[in-house]
């Protein structure tokens, strides 16, 4: 498994970066290649996504969800993958976002691209337009979902 770990701090309060994070549907406004993510209950999820140029889709679950601060997920189908996002208040009107990912590089494309940094590189550009989107809408989320999720067993 292919493993990153990375942060950014955020200029909006915790509960706003946390609200905005709990909008799946959204992230193919600032993650590349995620092409859709339908929610299809509060712990399911549907993704379409390209990945090195060869698309995918599966299915992921969310096994762990805390109020501002932590939502955690793992694939059901599809390519293996796990993660989670945590969210530190710095101040009033500041975050830490922090998200681990686990994914398995399946193709040799894949492969090769994991040696060669490419999903430590998205992971922190997609950072920077979770940065960007949340702080160009005025810390404003596009909505939230305050419910908790214990799954882990």
């Amino acid at each position: 498994m292919a493993n990153v770990e990375k942060s950014i701090t955020v200029n909006v309060p915790v509960h706003a970066a946390y609200n905005q994070w709990t909008q799946f549907e959204s992230f193919p406004n600032f993650m590349d290649g995620v092409k859709a993510v339908r929610q299809k209950d509060d712990t399911h999820l549907h993704w379409q996504a390209e990945v090195a140029g060869k698309k995918e889709e599966w299915e992921a679950e969310i096994i762990e969800q805390v109020p501002d601060r932590k939502i955690a997920w793992r694939s059901t189908t599809g390519a293996p993958n796990a993660g989670m996002v945590m969210f530190q208040p710095i101040s009033d009107n500041a975050t830490q976002v922090k998200l681990q990912l686990e994914a398995e590089p399946r193709s040799m494309t894949e492969k090769v691209g994991d040696k060669t940094g490419m999903l430590d590189r998205q992971v922190k550009g997609d950072l920077e337009k979770f940065k960007e989107f949340i702080e160009s809408r005025g810390g404003q989320p596009t909505g939230a979902w305050r419910g908790e999720v214990n799954r882990n067993s």
